[in-house]
């Protein structure tokens, strides 16, 4: 059991090493913390804290640096997440603010993300699984070629250009937007996928033919409804990983391919377990089954209008756990914010 002030003096280790890369000693925690009591104290309460596995010293003689469980155990004690400056909110809001589509707030989102905390963002589409389809458009771009749009209520857009070979006159555009409506608008994306193939297998039958263009159209819808049961990240900040090479121990390699490859951070986000304000966290070690035990990855939250998702940041086990974990917190909120916004808007 570690006492209130093992607490604070695990607190000040924390913070003094991210700060510094430099291992802290009893001495720089007396001259930059006021504790009140002397260094012989604050020696015997860092080898209390290196009994329970909480600090190590990577060299004989030199301070200590928190571990990974370390890492764990000051986070679960945050008194509170640090507030972010008016300057860091007026970042966030400068980088969002405007009517945008989902796939340009992502965008944005983890771009904003990556500039306040120098981390790798990461930030999950929403599981559009269970959405409906609100409506399909369809507009011709001449020579031949149909532009197919598909949204869903939850604000989510799919336009995607088809070779329909032809022309058509407002009659017949009518009739296969009519078509396509009937299978998909009101319907869950699930749904609306499997209407479209049982119908494209139906009409497959020489005895019950479909018209071919609203054929090749309902096979690029398709295409977009497989896309949206999809999970996605957008990501930005990779190159954030070459600047701190320093802090892992071994290789850089498995989070870079664990970037290229995003199932990977698809399932660890999808595992982490949030507290009652939507935050999680998870260290180090706790990442070793995904191949990832030398680093962090913090999350948020946010919510599209009913569809869940996370805003997450990766990076190192040195990292500024309360300003990140306040950063993933206020660019969910103003995600979620912006996404209701557009939604009352339409």
């Amino acid at each position: 059991m570690v006492s209130e002030r093992g607490l604070e003096v695990l607190r000040a280790i924390v913070q003094d090493y991210v700060d510094t890369r430099e291992p802290v000693g009893s001495k720089t925690i007396v001259d930059r913390h006021a504790f009140g009591v002397s260094a012989a104290t604050i020696r015997n309460d860092m080898a209390l804290l290196e009994d329970e596995e909480l600090i190590v010293a990577p060299h004989t003689s030199s301070g200590r640096i928190p571990t990974d469980k370390g890492y764990r155990v000051f986070v679960d004690h945050l008194a509170e997440v640090r507030p972010l400056t008016p300057a860091q909110r007026t970042a966030i809001s400068s980088f969002l603010e405007g009517p945008v589509d989902l796939d340009d707030a992502l965008s944005r989102t983890v771009r904003a993300l990556t500039q306040l905390t120098g981390q790798v963002a990461i930030v999950q589409y929403p599981s559009f699984e269970r959405a409906s389809v609100s409506h399909v458009e369809l507009v011709q771009l001449g020579s031949g070629r149909m532009l197919v749009i598909v949204v869903t209520d939850t604000g989510r857009v799919s336009q995607r250009v088809s070779n329909v070979h032809d022309e058509f006159d407002e009659t017949d555009l009518g009739r296969m937007r009519a078509e396509l409506s009937t299978l998909l608008v009101g319907r869950s994306v699930r749904d609306g996928l499997q209407r479209i193939e049982a119908h494209l297998a139906l009409h497959d039958d020489p005895t019950k033919p479909w018209d071919a263009a609203t054929r090749v159209l309902a096979r690029a819808v398709a295409e977009d409804l497989e896309e949206f049961r999809q999970d996605r990240l957008v990501l930005a900040g990779s190159a954030n990983l070459a600047k701190r090479e320093s802090d892992f121990r071994g290789s850089i390699y498995p989070l870079l391919e664990a970037i290229e490859q995003q199932v990977t951070l698809v399932r660890l986000m999808g595992e982490m377990v949030a507290d009652e304000h939507g935050l999680a966290a998870s260290i180090g070690r706790e990442n070793e089954a995904f191949g990832l035990a030398e680093a962090s990855v913090v999350t948020s939250d946010y919510d599209a209008t009913g569809a869940g998702a996370r805003v997450g940041l990766l990076g190192p086990t040195r990292m500024d756990y309360p300003t990140n974990l306040a950063a993933v917190r206020a660019v969910a909120r103003y995600l979620t914010r912006m996404l209701e916004e557009d939604d009352t808007s339409r």
